[in-house]
C-alpha cells in the first residue's frame, strides 16, 4: 500500500519535472529567435535589418489576454508598464524548432521588428504565447561610465562559471578589466545610434568596431563588440545577451582581456536608449614599437 504522503511527493516531483522541462523549452526558443534577429532577414519580401536580442522577462511570460482582449490591461495587470507591445499565440508544435518554423512563416515581422527589447514565452500543452514588449523607462540610470563598470561587473561574473551558448560550451574565463580606450569608443557608437536612431555595428559614416577602437587610440590584437537597445539597466541587457547564442559567446570568450561599455539615450529615437560593449585583447608590448 502506498501512503498519500508518497504520492503527495511523487506528484511533487513529476510537475517539478514538468515545469523544469518547460523551462528548458521557453529558454531555448528565447535563444532561437535572438538567433533569428541577430542578422538581416527577408520577411514578407522586405529586407529587415538585425534587431537586438530581447531579453527574457517572467512578467511578461505571466500576461494572459483573454482571446480578442486589451493587451495594454493584461500588462498592467501583470505590473508591467509598456511603450509598445504585442503577443503571438501558435498552436501545434510540440518543440521550440518546430514552433520557430511556423513563427518565421507566419509571424516574421513582429519576431524582427527591431521596436521590441523584451520577450515573455508561455506554453501549455502546444499552444504556445509570445509577448514581446519596450517597457517604459524610468529614469536615475545614472552616469554612463558607472553603469558600464555595473556591466563589467556582471559579465565578470557570468565568465567565472562555465556556459553553453547555443551549442558552444564554454569553460569559465578570467576577468575582465576596463580598458578607457575602449569605453570611449563604446561611448562614440552608442551616441552615434541614439542621435541617428539606428541600430548595427557599422557606423553611419561606415566606421566598424575595429576602426573605432583604433581612433581612440587601442592598438588591438582582437576586438569584439555587443550592443543593444531598449533595456533599462545593465542587468536587463547582459539578460538579453546571454539568451542569444552570439553575443553570449563574446562575452565568454576567453581570447578577450579588457572591455569598456555605455549607453546614450535619445528620447525622439525609436528605442529610446542604445547601449554598446567593446571586448578587447591589446597588442604586446613589442608588437608596438
Amino acid at each position: 500500500m502506498i501512503s498519500g504522503r508518497i504520492v503527495r511527493c511523487l506528484v511533487f516531483t513529476a510537475l517539478l519535472i514538468a515545469g523544469m522541462a518547460r523551462a528548458h523549452e521557453t529558454d531555448a526558443l528565447a535563444e532561437l529567435v535572438n538567433e533569428y534577429r541577430s542578422a538581416p532577414r527577408t520577411c514578407d519580401g522586405v529586407r529587415m535589418p538585425m534587431a537586438g536580442a530581447l531579453t527574457p522577462s517572467r512578467r511578461l511570460a505571466r500576461v494572459r489576454p483573454a482571446p480578442g482582449g486589451d493587451l495594454a490591461q493584461a500588462l498592467r495587470q501583470a505590473g508591467y508598464q509598456a511603450a509598445r507591445s504585442t503577443t503571438i499565440s501558435v498552436s501545434g508544435a510540440s518543440r521550440p524548432e518546430e514552433l520557430m518554423a511556423l513563427l518565421r512563416e507566419r509571424h516574421c515581422g513582429a519576431l524582427l521588428d527591431p521596436r521590441y527589447s523584451e520577450i515573455g514565452i508561455a506554453r501549455e500543452g502546444e499552444a504556445w504565447q509570445l509577448t514581446l514588449a519596450q517597457p517604459l523607462h524610468a529614469s536615475g540610470l545614472g552616469d554612463w561610465r558607472d553603469a558600464g563598470q555595473a556591466m563589467l561587473e556582471l559579465v565578470n561574473a557570468v565568465r567565472s562559471e562555465p556556459r553553453t551558448c547555443g551549442n558552444v560550451r564554454f569553460d569559465g574565463a578570467p576577468k575582465l578589466a576596463w580598458n578607457e580606450r575602449l569605453a570611449q569608443a563604446a561611448l562614440e557608437h552608442s551616441r552615434d545610434m541614439a542621435r541617428n536612431n539606428y541600430f548595427r555595428h557599422e557606423a553611419g559614416n561606415g566606421a566598424t568596431a575595429a576602426e573605432r577602437v583604433s581612433r581612440h587610440g587601442y592598438r588591438w590584437q582582437q576586438v569584439g563588440e555587443n550592443i543593444a537597445a531598449g533595456q533599462g539597466s545593465p542587468e536587463k541587457v547582459v539578460a538579453g545577451w546571454l539568451a542569444s547564442p552570439r553575443h553570449c559567446a563574446n562575452i565568454m570568450d576567453p581570447r578577450f582581456t579588457e572591455t569598456g561599455a555605455a549607453f546614450a539615450t535619445e528620447s525622439g529615437s525609436d528605442m529610446i536608449i542604445y547601449w554598446t560593449q567593446v571586448f578587447g585583447t591589446a597588442q604586446p608590448a613589442s608588437a608596438e614599437r
